[in-house]
């Protein structure tokens, strides 16, 4: 994701539905599913990268989280979750910005991160990512990033993407994180499509 990419991003959430793009699931099962396994205290604050059109912050909001924000390069995909959750959207911290010029103004607990780490492939834009999590987590915080495995497609939406293994994932963010579980996940798209994710959990 380079400084060029708002336009193309914007052009997505504003020409396609949530069912023309591969990476909308029905329910963030896998995020929740975390959360719950680390029990995440409700007032913890939590940030989705890239989180768009995504349900998580719905979940979020059913479970009783009241500290979230939700950070996407496309003012059109925040405008459709806020439009979605209508009255209750005044409650979310809404930020739009390039993930690698975010210059958080709080501290986070938990930063969640599917399929936007991989849409780094600039060695510098993949550094500042991993300096701007380290210096915005928490100490004692959890970051949970998904990516495409070693297995899994080599573009998305027309860009290409930089895969990772359990191994690679760990070691672009050892300096300040230690990975606590990691596990793929078969993702099938809504046309019926399969790729294949590398999922890393880990604490500063």
């Amino acid at each position: 994701m380079t400084k060029g990419s708002t336009k193309h991003w914007q052009n997505i959430y504003q020409n396609k539905s949530d069912s023309e793009v591969s990476w909308t699931e029905n329910y963030p099962d896998i995020a929740i599913d975390y959360i719950k396994k680390i029990q995440l205290p409700k007032e913890s604050s939590i940030i989705d990268i890239g989180g768009g059109t995504s349900r998580f912050v719905d979940a979020l909001l059913e479970m009783g989280y009241t500290n979230i924000t939700v950070l996407d390069i496309s003012k059109a995909a925040l405008d459709r979750s806020k439009e979605r959750l209508r009255e209750t959207s005044t409650e979310v911290n809404w930020i739009v910005s390039n993930v690698v010029e975010f210059k958080p103004e709080m501290t986070y607990d938990f930063w969640y991160d599917r399929a936007v780490f991989h849409f780094l492939t600039n060695p510098s834009d993949i550094s500042s990512y991993v300096d701007i999590v380290g210096k915005a987590l928490n100490p004692k915080g959890n970051l949970l990033v998904g990516t495409f495995s070693e297995n899994g497609p080599l573009k998305c939406s027309g860009l290409e993407v930089t895969r990772y293994s359990k191994a690679e994932l760990e070691h672009v963010f050892s300096d300040t994180m230690k990975v606590n579980t990691s596990f793929k996940h078969i993702h099938t798209t809504p046309f019926g499509t399969t790729q294949e994710f590398q999922f890393c959990g880990f604490n500063k």
